[in-house]
């Protein structure tokens, strides 16, 4: 690789997008919109979470969760991206870009076995209905949701511990709009097949092993629901799933794309439109899918909703004075 003639960079540039003038501004404002919506949808339904008692469940427990992770997940990347849109300088240093890449792929992992822990209380919900508060309890919801936030935290550490050893000598242009695993190590100039199994099998495992835990709890699922005797009982069974599944359903067909194979057959452009879909507008989706498909959240805003327009009609009727 003739390392004696080559300068290690400790400096990157984030490519992003470049569309002209036009389609930056475009781009900025949809980016900006979805960062906000984001981050209300999410705070709503931790708030509804919290303070309403219908919702102090183990099911919503683990959607507060999911909540408060995506509004982090989104805030990794992109009001760094927001910014380079309008300033001079697209660099970001070495220890910048791998502090980004770790928060990413730890709060993508914690996703992976949250999604996994929200199956398995489904799973107990539907297959062990009798033996569900026993067993799912304030002490077990809190381990597992633990569980995933450090198990999250911990493989990442290890992912990008063997990737910021790798050596960094040039062209320094990520192409890319945030520090994702397959563009930087395909920046080093120095043998990456270490760093890339590692990475590679980690992947897998945090990916798969959240699948088949997902995949075996719905297959449980769908044959205690065929087998129970009312149509109201399947609907019940099913409605309380549907949100969940959408969810997973758009998660890892993006992350399994991304992540679970070899890197260098990444075609970059792609790689771009795929993580805008999964680390953009994925977080803005999922409160939307849950609100939309879930009655019970769906009756806890409209009664949050109804009850503030009644306390402000109330206001504005009071006398002045009083008012």
């Amino acid at each position: 690789y003739g390392m004696k003639n080559q300068t290690t960079i400790n400096v990157f540039i984030l490519l992003g997008f470049s569309y002209g003038l036009q389609g930056q501004t475009i781009l900025f404002l949809v980016f900006l919109v979805t960062y906000i919506v984001t981050i209300t949808e999410n705070a709503i339904i931790i708030f509804l979470v919290k303070s309403n008692h219908h919702l102090h469940k183990p099911m919503y427990y683990f959607l507060g969760n999911l909540s408060f992770l995506e509004m982090w997940y989104i805030s990794v990347t992109l009001p760094r991206f927001l910014f380079a849109f309008w300033s001079q300088s697209k660099t970001i240093s070495f220890s910048s870009c791998m502090t980004q890449l770790y928060f990413f792929i730890s709060l993508l992992c914690a996703e992976c076995v949250l999604l996994a822990v929200m199956a398995y209380d489904r799973f107990l919900a539907v297959c062990h209905p009798l033996r569900y508060a026993a067993i799912m309890t304030h002490k077990l919801c809190f381990q597992l949701s633990f569980l995933s936030w450090a198990g999250g935290f911990s493989i990442s550490l290890v992912k990008v511990s063997f990737i910021s050893r790798l050596t960094f000598c040039g062209p320094q242009v990520i192409n890319h709009f945030f520090c994702d695993i397959s563009p930087v190590l395909n920046l080093s100039c120095t043998d990456i097949s270490l760093a890339e199994t590692v990475d590679f099998a980690l992947a897998l495992v945090i990916l798969l092993v959240p699948l088949l835990i997902i995949v075996f709890s719905y297959g449980c699922i769908v044959s205690t629901v065929l087998c129970m005797p009312s149509a109201q009982g399947r609907r019940k069974a099913i409605s309380t799933c549907t949100s969940h599944f959408s969810v997973v359903i758009i998660f890892f067909s993006a992350t399994l794309f991304m992540y679970a194979r070899p890197r260098r057959i990444h075609p970059f452009n792609l790689n771009k439109i795929v993580s805008i879909f999964y680390a953009v507008f994925t977080p803005a989706l999922n409160p939307l899918i849950y609100c939309l498909r879930n009655k019970e959240v769906k009756r806890v805003l409209r009664r949050m909703i109804s009850t503030s327009r009644c306390a402000h009609h109330r206001i504005s009727f009071l006398p002045k004075d009083r008012a």
